[in-house]
């Protein structure tokens, strides 16, 4: 395989990544507000195959040298937070959307038709252009995820009749059997992102890679902090033992919050302290680049090795501002002192 060949692998498998990482987001959303029974347990069966999905693309990413410095982000990663913020602001409306529970079910469906066929074109394409450069190594896995995501369009389309014909009873009939007020669907929502934030403190591997991967273009922090900020209770937050706390106390943690955290609501929503809401607004904003919030100090590092004077000084004030570790500040001025 020649080295255009293997950097238009690359891009395309980037694409297809891309696209699983939104669809993790989109089935979490649905998972959350279908009712038990066979087509949720389709779902949540996908979403399994889908982080499955997700884990062999970036170890055959890896297997080919696709580089992983934060600053270098190709169009796989525009397109994996296109779709993941999409996804995200969603969660919240498709609570509304559709006249009842059984609508609202039978409208994701639909959703996940189309979901599925664009990751069926996705890795069709993928799987013809790695047979045309010689890898077959791309081409097998690319087929072998192809077989899982038909498999998922065929359940989604036999699914579809059987929950139109629950709306038409609903609506015809008055014979409602799903009602999304009262099935714990928001309750489903704020579980989900609480497991995801709890595994990310853990350092679980995955889930951290895929949250950064989400991270890594502007306007997907703020998206997020703002779509979990809405159902956010005490033990979501970065801060622990929130409501206890005086507001100076808060104040003087606020610096050590990421801007997904600081995006959250919680505050306006509760205590609404104006002392707190205003040193949090001051210090919301860009990051020196996307997904920085991520980044431990050996990563910051890393990445400023390869920076040029104006990140570094992007870097320098904004570590000054929030986190302010020694190691990233005295990095930045190597750095400057070399310019």
């Amino acid at each position: 395989m020649s080295k255009q060949q293997q950097q238009k692998v690359v891009q395309y498998l980037n694409e297809a990544h891309a696209t699983e990482l939104a669809l993790v987001r989109e089935l979490q959303a649905q998972i959350a507000m279908t009712p038990k029974g066979r087509y949720r347990d389709g779902l949540e069966q996908h979403l399994q195959e889908t982080h499955g999905h997700s884990r062999r693309i970036e170890e055959r990413l890896g297997e080919l040298g696709q580089g992983s410095n934060p600053l270098q982000l190709g169009v796989g990663a525009v397109q994996a937070v296109a779709g993941q913020a999409l996804a995200l602001a969603k969660t919240p409306l498709n609570l509304l959307r559709g006249s009842g529970g059984e609508e609202k079910v039978l409208k994701n469906a639909k959703d996940a038709s189309a979901s599925e066929a664009l990751e069926i074109a996705t890795y069709t394409s993928l799987a013809r252009l790695a047979r045309v450069a010689g890898d077959k190594k791309t081409e097998a896995l690319a087929k072998s995820v192809l077989r899982d995501e038909r498999r998922m369009l065929d359940r989604v389309l036999d699914e579809i009749p059987r929950l139109t014909d629950a709306v038409a009873r609903a609506e015809f009939n008055g014979d409602g059997s799903y009602d999304i007020t009262e099935t714990g669907a928001a309750e489903t929502v704020r579980e989900v992102g609480a497991a995801a934030t709890r595994t990310a403190r853990k350092g679980g591997g995955q889930a951290k890679r895929t949250a950064r991967q989400a991270r890594k273009v502007p306007g997907v922090t703020r998206t997020e902090g703002t779509v979990k900020g809405a159902v956010a209770s005490e033990s979501d937050l970065a801060i622990p033992n929130y409501d206890s706390l005086s507001a100076d106390d808060v104040q003087g943690k606020l610096s050590e919050l990421s801007q997904v955290e600081l995006a959250k609501a919680y505050e306006r929503k509760n205590q609404n302290r104006s002392t707190i809401t205003s040193r949090i607004d001051s210090l919301r904003g860009d990051e020196p680049w996307p997904g920085y919030d991520e980044l431990s100090v050996d990563e910051v590092r890393a990445a400023l090795a390869e920076a040029d004077e104006q990140r570094a000084k992007q870097v320098r004030a904004y570590e000054a501002k929030h986190k302010a570790r020694t190691g990233v500040i005295a990095a930045t001025e190597r750095q400057l002192s070399t310019a």
